[in-house]
């Protein structure tokens, strides 16, 4: 997939139509300061927005594979467009997260895109761990590298939150203790 191309693509069709949406999982991982190797792009999409989102992508030539309550993905028949997973924000930890999604340089300052917080990411690894118990290990090493690399600068009682919705705070409590001083 050639990130840059379908940035530049996407996000000045996002911007003209104003589209409320944030990078998250393992791209917005690299604009973090927490780089890892990824196939696909995932969003965070305001609900009302999907409808436009969809007419975006279908002008582009990605064609829609599913349309469930929570996600959409999207798939490109030219491998260098690729796959794009949409999350549809319409709960309430959702939108605030979109909310405080901030702008964020990327590729040497030559576009600027709009990116989760990183505990808002935790926030989405910790979910995925959550529900699907095969991806642990890979959604650990996620959340323990961004941890690392923030350190005390994260809002640790956000993280909490998180971990607490889905009866893992003891979890979080360790981590803190491994990570909320690290520099």
């Amino acid at each position: 997939m050639d990130f840059e191309q379908v940035l530049q693509a996407l996000l000045s069709r996002f911007e003209e139509q104003r589209i409320r949406y944030a990078v998250m999982g393992g791209f917005a991982l690299g604009a973090l300061g927490v780089p890892r190797a990824t196939m696909d792009m995932d969003f965070l999409i305001h609900r009302d927005d999907l409808e436009r989102v969809h007419k975006i992508l279908g002008e582009l030539g990605y064609g829609r594979l599913a349309h469930m309550e929570n996600v959409s993905t999207y798939v490109h028949q030219e491998s260098r467009w690729g796959r794009i997973d949409i999350l549809h924000a319409f709960r309430t930890y959702s939108l605030r997260m979109l909310e405080r999604s901030r702008a964020q340089p990327i590729f040497a300052g030559r576009q600027v895109l709009k990116v989760l917080e990183p505990e808002d990411v935790i926030g989405f690894k910790v979910q995925a761990l959550a529900n699907n118990p095969i991806r642990r290990k890979k959604e650990e090493v996620d959340i323990e590298a961004l941890m690392a690399q923030l350190g005390s600068r994260l809002d640790w009682s956000r993280i909490q939150e998180y971990y607490d919705l889905f009866d893992l705070g003891e979890e979080a409590r360790q981590l803190r203790a491994r990570f909320g001083h690290a520099q």
